[in-house]
């Protein structure tokens, strides 16, 4: 993929990852447009790069999807690279039965849902750009789930299996498919579960982890992982097997 001279359109670009990565466009020389739920972190966002474009947008919310791709294909023409990069992740305990899961946000209309349907609404816009590609981004833990995120894990393993699929649908049309998978990072994603888990906060910085993103985005690698995640992407099913009892604690 070539990584310069672009038009991307980042969902979820105003924290975290997807912050990173937008950082990490404008600076190899890209217009990139991002959008999220809240307009305060859009606005500081924005403060910092001031050539980088916004969009208020709840992507679990079916018209402003398709007002997103609207307004997006409208003013950016250009646009030929769509990340769909916005997520959230909850712990949900369901041996206390349905209510945890119906509580909170919906990581499948969110992670998984918004995703499907904004890659089908744009996909037609892209088919005539060149360097055209849609960037999933997924997790290792849709590789290896924790038990007390069962949801987030099986939206992050049908982000995989959709993006394999969709891959192979649009090699005729043109249009790349890659998938990020991430491990885990310094970001704001379930800052009450890690509250609960002692403020647990890995060490890996969005900045690092994107860095390396980008290498694999230039030599179209189109599954990048980043240390364990890069294992469990070549890993064998007895292997991954494994790493479930580490991270469930059955040793």
């Amino acid at each position: 993929m070539n990584i310069s001279g672009n038009t991307i359109l980042i969902t979820g670009g105003a924290t975290g990852i997807g912050y990173a990565m937008a950082e990490s466009f404008l600076e190899t020389g890209n217009e990139v447009i991002i959008c999220g739920r809240r307009e305060d972190r859009l606005l500081k966002a924005q403060k910092k790069h001031s050539n980088l474009h916004i969009k208020v947008c709840d992507v679990s919310d079916e018209a402003d999807r398709r007002t997103l791709m609207e307004w997006a294909t409208a003013n950016f023409r250009n646009l030929n690279i769509l990340v769909n990069n916005a997520g959230v992740q909850r712990d949900i305990d369901f041996t206390k039965g349905i209510d945890e899961f119906l509580a909170g946000e919906s990581e499948i209309k969110i992670n998984l849902e918004a995703l499907i349907v904004l890659s089908g609404l744009f996909i037609p816009f892209l088919t005539e750009k060149k360097e055209a590609a849609i960037i999933n981004v997924s997790s290792g833990l849709g590789f290896v789930p924790p038990a007390r995120m069962p949801v987030y894990s099986a939206t992050k393993a049908g982000i995989h299996a959709f993006s394999m699929a969709l891959r192979e649908q649009l090699l005729k049309i043109g249009i790349k498919v890659f998938e990020v998978v991430p491990p885990a990072v310094d970001t704001e994603l379930n800052f009450d579960g890690r509250a609960k888990r002692g403020n647990f906060k890995p060490d890996l910085k969005p900045e690092e982890f994107v860095a390396a993103v980008i290498k694999g985005f230039k030599n179209d690698i189109f599954e990048i992982g980043y240390g364990m995640t890069e294992e469990f992407i070549k890993a064998s099913r007895e292997e991954l097997d494994k790493s479930f009892q580490r991270m469930n604690n059955r040793r």
